[in-house]
């Protein structure tokens, strides 16, 4: 009992935002930490909403429609892309201070920053300064993001070492869903808000950025750290020989040397890459399959059943992982969905919109359960010691992917329909490439193995960390 007593002791004289702060008193209950890490992820998933406000940021000064001097939609376009720049940055570089300083402290800032970027959002828009809107929504908001998004992923793999999936899905998933709860919510307060002089977004961006603040403050005030040497009652930790999972620990700095960390990268790369392109043009991609038999009423509604999918397997193929491992679960999305996207482009001609709605649904699952099975995939093969710092690192393969998957549909589309090609046809390419792109992923996959012995940190690295 007194390595779990002891720290929480001392922590009560400890500053209130310091890591020894945060550890939890004996008989506290790891299921209150899951609602803290969702105070948190369900607000920045606010980020996947933020095409609401383009339209009416078009029509600042005209209020009804565009005036001269209002801002085009590509020159908005760059808000949502510092921001995906930034959570990255942020995110892969502040892995170390994370470890260092706790998730309370890192959760605080993530609230300071995302809601302060909404009020240096909304002074930008009451000034007409699109500076303000990059600096704030962008830049500050986009530190917020990423800082928001690892804090509570670390924490939640250390208090569930026996059902790691399912303690990241829960998390993971509040960041796919957010954007359900944000964008009525957003078009909501603008109405509200607009009247003959303001279009309501500047108002609404003071009210999200206050709302977000708090939520996610008191996220950060929730949230608990295990007391060293803690463990679930009753829990044996697996027989490391035969499974791919470690009960070392490697540094943030060293994992970074090793060859599974850039598979892993690779994995996350191929897996997000085959299912980001098509979120972004669900809508169009359906209608111009299906030509006449689909409206545009009828497309949204697919985009809004894969974003229920895209969330929905967050937490379902996490939690799946937890029996089936890693591993084999990045094996199912590989196989499974070069299967898919080989089969729908029949499916597109013809003319079964079931089958092909069911296939990307299906696609769109294994696209956010790849995004919630990594974190639990890391802490397999490094240890949890510094798990937040490389799960922020690995992040950069996010990044990465949300360049690749639209240039490869886009500008694939693009080639074929200049040359002739129309309809469902204009795609079959692209899903060709994606089946190879997911082949790719598999070898990745299949060569991930034990991390060596010789980048595990000794039990003086450790205690000294």
């Amino acid at each position: 009992m007194s390595s779990v007593a002891d720290p929480s002791r001392g922590s009560r004289s400890a500053p209130f935002f310091s890591k020894e702060a945060t550890i939890a008193p004996p008989g506290f209950s790891r299921w209150m930490v899951p609602p803290a890490a969702l105070a948190v992820h369900l607000c920045i998933g606010q980020a996947y909403a933020f095409s609401v406000f383009n339209a009416p940021l078009t029509k600042v000064i005209g209020i009804t429609q565009s005036a001269p001097g209002d801002w085009t939609l590509t020159t908005l376009g760059w808000i949502f892309s510092l921001a995906i720049v930034f959570l990255g940055l942020s995110a892969a570089f502040a892995g170390k201070w994370l470890e260092r300083v706790g998730p309370r402290r890192t959760m605080f800032t993530a609230a300071c920053c995302f809601g302060g970027g909404f009020l240096v959002s909304a002074l930008g828009v009451s000034t007409h300064q699109i500076w303000l809107l990059y600096l704030g929504y962008g830049v500050i908001g986009g530190i917020g993001l990423g800082l928001g998004y690892v804090s509570p992923v670390s924490t939640l793999i250390r208090w569930f070492p026996d059902r790691r999936g399912m303690a990241t899905g829960l998390a993971i998933m509040g960041f796919g869903g957010g954007a359900m709860i944000a964008a009525p919510l957003s078009v909501m307060l603008m109405k509200h808000f607009q009247s003959a002089t303001s279009i309501g977004v500047a108002e609404t961006f003071v009210v999200l950025g206050i709302v977000y603040f708090i939520s996610m403050t008191i996220g950060s005030l929730a949230i608990r750290v295990p007391a060293p040497g803690w463990k679930p009652a009753g829990w044996t930790p697996p027989a490391t020989t035969q499974k791919l999972v470690s009960s070392a620990h490697v540094h943030i700095d060293q994992a970074l040397k090793t060859p599974q960390f850039y598979l892993i990268w690779l994995v996350l790369f191929l897996n997000v890459t085959a299912g980001i392109g098509i979120l972004g043009q669900a809508s169009v991609m359906i209608q111009e399959s299906f030509k006449g038999s689909v409206s545009a009423g009828a497309a949204a509604g697919f985009v809004g059943l894969l974003s229920l999918f895209n969330m929905g397997g967050r937490f379902v193929w996490a939690s799946a992982s937890d029996w089936v491992g890693r591993k084999n679960t990045y094996f199912i999305f590989f196989v499974l969905g070069a299967v898919l996207y080989y089969v729908v482009p029949n499916f597109a001609q013809a003319g079964n919109i079931v089958l092909f709605v069911a296939a990307f649904c299906v696609i769109l699952s294994m696209y956010g359960g790849g995004f919630s099975t990594v974190p639990a995939y890391l802490a397999d093969m490094f240890g949890t010691a510094f798990v937040g710092g490389i799960h922020g690192r690995l992040l950069t393969a996010w990044a990465a992917a949300g360049v690749a998957g639209p240039v490869l549909v886009n500008y694939i589309r693009a080639y074929e329909v200049s040359n002739g090609v129309m309809g469902a046809e204009a795609y079959t390419m692209t899903a060709h490439i994606m089946v190879v792109l997911l082949v790719i992923g598999f070898v990745c996959n299949l060569l991930v193995s034990r991390v060596h012995e010789k980048h595990h940190m000794s039990d003086a690295q450790l205690a000294a960390k």
